[in-house]
C-alpha cells in the first residue's frame, strides 16, 4: 500500500509541490507513474489513452466559479442544458454550478490525483466536450471507456462519479488515482478551506457559507468508492 499523504494546502490546491510533468498537464508524481504505466498497457493492446485535463489550481478553480457566478460561462442543468441563472436566487445559482463545476477548494483535480482521459485517435483534445455521449456507443472514446472498465482497477484507477448520486453529474471521463485520493478525501480540511474561501475573492461567498456543510456533503464526500484495495 502507497505510503503518502497530500498537505492541506495541497488538497486544496493552495501549493503545487507534488506533482510532476505528465504529457502537457501535471499530476501527482505516484499518479504519474501509474498512469504511465496504464497508457502503455493500453497502447499494447491497441487502445489510446491520453489525458483532457489534469492537476487545476485553487486560483483557476476560483476563474471558472466566478465567471459562471458572473454569467461569462454557460451554466448548465443536469441534462447539459443552458440555465438562464437570472431566473434563479444566490442559493439557486450555487447548486446549478456544482451540478458540473466543484466549488473552489473541492476540485477532485486539485490533488494531481484526478484526471479526464480521452481517446486522441478517435478525437482531437479542440473537439473534447468531456459529455457522457462521448464515453458511450458510437462515441468516440467508447473502446478506451471499454477497456478502462476492464484494466483501470489493475493500476489502482476508479471512476468517483460513477452512479447518480445526487451530486455531481456522472462523469465517466473522470479517473482518480484510488491510493492518493481517497486518502486525500479522508483528511479534507474544513476549517482551512472556511478560511481560504473566506479571504479570497469568491462569488456568491454568503449562500456558500450558509451551504458549505451540505455543499462538502454533497459534492465531496457523496462520491463511489473503488471496489478493490488501493
Amino acid at each position: 500500500m502507497l505510503n503518502f499523504e497530500l498537505t492541506a494546502h495541497q488538497i486544496l490546491g493552495l501549493h503545487d509541490g507534488h506533482l510532476v510533468a505528465c504529457q502537457q498537464h501535471q499530476l501527482e508524481q505516484h499518479t504519474a507513474q501509474a498512469f504511465q504505466a496504464m497508457q502503455i498497457a493500453a497502447k499494447n493492446d491497441g487502445i489510446t489513452l491520453d489525458i483532457a485535463s489534469g492537476y487545476r489550481s485553487f486560483d483557476r478553480q476560483t476563474f471558472i466559479w466566478n465567471q459562471k457566478a458572473q454569467g461569462k460561462r454557460p451554466v448548465l442543468d443536469i441534462h447539459q442544458q443552458p440555465i438562464d441563472t437570472n431566473c434563479l436566487t444566490p442559493d439557486q445559482l450555487v447548486f446549478a454550478i456544482l451540478n458540473w463545476s466543484a466549488l473552489p477548494g473541492t476540485s477532485r483535480h486539485h490533488l494531481g490525483s484526478d484526471l479526464d482521459i480521452y481517446d486522441s485517435s478517435q478525437i482531437i483534445a479542440e473537439d473534447i466536450q468531456l459529455i457522457p455521449e462521448e464515453y458511450a456507443p458510437n462515441g468516440p472514446s467508447y473502446r478506451l471507456y471499454l477497456w478502462l472498465k476492464e484494466n483501470a482497477h489493475l493500476f489502482h484507477f476508479y471512476w468517483p462519479y460513477a452512479t447518480e448520486r445526487g451530486g455531481v453529474q456522472i462523469e465517466p471521463w473522470h479517473l482518480s488515482y484510488a491510493p492518493v485520493a481517497c486518502q486525500a478525501i479522508d483528511d479534507f480540511p474544513e476549517d482551512l478551506l472556511l478560511e481560504t474561501l473566506t479571504n479570497k475573492q469568491i462569488d456568491l461567498m454568503p449562500q456558500i457559507e450558509e451551504n458549505l456543510s451540505s455543499i462538502l456533503k454533497k459534492y465531496v464526500y457523496n462520491v463511489d468508492m473503488p471496489s478493490f484495495t488501493s
